[in-house]
C-alpha cells in the first residue's frame, strides 16, 4: 500500500519530467509519510451490522473477539465494517446503544489483535444500490440525514487513533447523475474534516463503485487523507452464478474461467429473454483482461497521486471450484502487480472464507494470503 503511494507519481515523472509534475511527487511523498492508515489485504464482515434481520443474542454471536483473532492469525491486516442506517439508528434518528456498542467492541478487538478498520455506511434507509427508489438524490432532508449520520459516527469515534481507523462515506452510491454524488460526496467529506482533518476518508465512484465510471470521480483537491475504493467483480456471470438478486440468477447451467463464460451450446434450453441477457453477457476472461479493466482507476491514482483500494471482490461458491481459483487467483496477482489494497467479499457470508456449513476455506484462504 505505502508503494502505491509513491511509486505512480513516479512513473508520472518519467514520461513528464515537469516541475509540476516534480511537485505533484513531492506532495505525495509527504501525504505518505502523513497519512499512518495504511493496509493491504483485509475482508468484509458482512451480514451483522448490515443487511441482516439479527438483533439481540444472534447478532452478538454472529461476530466476536474469537472471529477477529482467527482473522488476524491468518494474516489478514485489517476488516471492513458494512453498517446500516436501519441498525445504527432509529426512525428518529437516535443512535442505537446496543449497535453503536457492538460496532466499538469490534473496533477495541481490531486493536488488541493488531488489525486496522474500515467503517463503511453500507446502506441508508433513503439509499439501497439495488433499489429503484433512491430518496437519497431528490430529498434534501435525506441528505440531511446522511450527513448527521456521519456527524454522529464522527463525534463517536474520533478518539480512535487515526492509524486504526478509516471511515467509507458510502457503498455503492447509485445516482442517475454522477455529479448528485460528487457533490453530496465533498458535503460529506467537509463535515468528517470539520472534527477530523486527518482522518483517512474512503470514496468510490458512482453507479456501485464501478471501475467503468471511476474517470466520473470528481476528488477532492488538496486532501491527502483519502483512499480511492473501487468494487470488482467481473465476469458478473461468473462471480454472481445463481445468485437470486439478479437478472441472471435463474441461468444454472455451466460457467467457467477463464474463457468464454459460458458458451452458446450451454443455452440451447435456456428460455427467453434470460438467455439472450446471458448472450450479452458472456464474453472471453482471463488475467489481461482483468488487468485491462482496471484502467480507469489506475489512471485516476496517478493523475491524484492517492492509493487505490478494491474494497469489495469475490465469486460465488456455485461456480466450479476450479474456475472459482483460478479466478480468485488471476484477481489477487493483478492487485498485487499494481499494490492495490483489498477486502473480499466477505467473511461468513454467501461468498465466504468461510463455507456454509462454518468451516474455513482452506484452499482459497492459502490462495488469498500466499500461504
Amino acid at each position: 500500500m505505502a508503494l502505491t503511494w509513491a511509486l505512480l507519481p513516479v512513473q508520472g515523472f518519467a514520461r513528464g519530467g515537469t516541475v509540476l509534475i516534480a511537485l505533484a511527487l513531492a506532495a505525495s511523498l509527504a501525504a505518505a509519510e502523513t497519512n499512518r492508515f495504511t493496509v493491504k489485504r483485509g475482508t468484509n464482515i458482512s451480514h451483522w451490522l448490515s443487511q441482516s434481520p439479527r438483533r439481540g443474542a444472534e447478532r452478538r454471536a454472529w461476530f466476536t473477539r474469537e472471529d477477529v483473532a482467527f482473522l488476524a492469525g491468518l494474516g489478514f491486516d485489517h476488516l471492513r465494517i458494512p453498517i446500516d442506517e436501519e441498525q445504527m439508528w432509529d426512525e428518529a434518528g437516535h443512535p442505537d446503544a446496543e449497535a453503536f456498542a457492538l460496532l466499538n467492541a469490534a473496533l477495541d478487538w481490531c486493536a488488541e489483535h493488531g488489525l486496522r478498520a474500515i467503517v463503511d455506511l453500507h446502506i441508508l434507509r433513503s439509499h439501497h444500490f439495488n433499489q429503484r427508489e433512491r430518496p437519497l438524490w431528490t430529498r434534501p432532508e435525506a441528505q440531511q440525514r446522511f450527513l448527521q449520520c456521519w456527524r454522529d459516527l464522527s463525534a463517536a469515534l474520533e478518539q480512535r487513533p487515526l492509524e486504526l481507523l478509516a471511515y467509507e462515506l458510502m457503498n455503492e452510491p447509485v445516482a442517475d447523475d454522477p455529479e448528485d454524488w460528487n457533490r453530496l460526496l465533498a458535503r460529506a467529506l467537509a463535515v468528517i474534516r470539520a472534527r477530523e482533518p486527518k482522518r483517512t476518508v474512503v470514496i468510490g465512484s458512482n453507479r456501485w463503485q464501478s471501475v467503468d465510471t471511476f474517470d466520473r470521480l470528481r476528488v477532492p483537491e488538496g486532501d491527502p487523507y483519502l483512499l480511492l475504493s473501487f468494487h470488482f467483480y467481473e465476469p458478473f456471470l461468473l462471480t454472481h452464478h445463481t445468485a437470486s438478486w439478479t437478472s441472471i440468477g435463474r441461468y444454472r447451467g455451466p460457467v467457467k474461467y477463464p474463457g468464454l463464460t459460458v458458451e452458446d451450446a450451454d443455452l440451447a434450453d435456456v428460455p427467453e429473454p434470460l438467455a439472450t441477457e446471458i448472450r450479452r453477457q458472456s464474453r472471453p476472461w482471463d488475467r489481461a483482461a482483468i488487468a485491462a479493466k482496471l484502467a480507469k482507476p489506475l489512471a485516476l491514482a496517478r493523475q491524484t497521486g492517492l492509493p487505490l483500494y478494491c474494497g469489495e471482490w469475490g465469486c460465488l461458491p456455485a461456480v466450479p471450484r476450479e474456475s472459482r481459483l483460478a479466478w480468485y487467483r488471476d484477481m489477487v496477482s493483478v492487485l498485487a502487480e499494481h499494490g492495490i489494497a483489498w477486502a473480499t467479499w466477505d467473511y461468513k457470508g454467501g461468498f465466504g472464507l468461510r463455507g456454509r456449513d462454518g468451516r474455513p476455506d482452506e484452499a482459497l484462504i492459502r490462495l488469498l494470503l500466499g500461504r
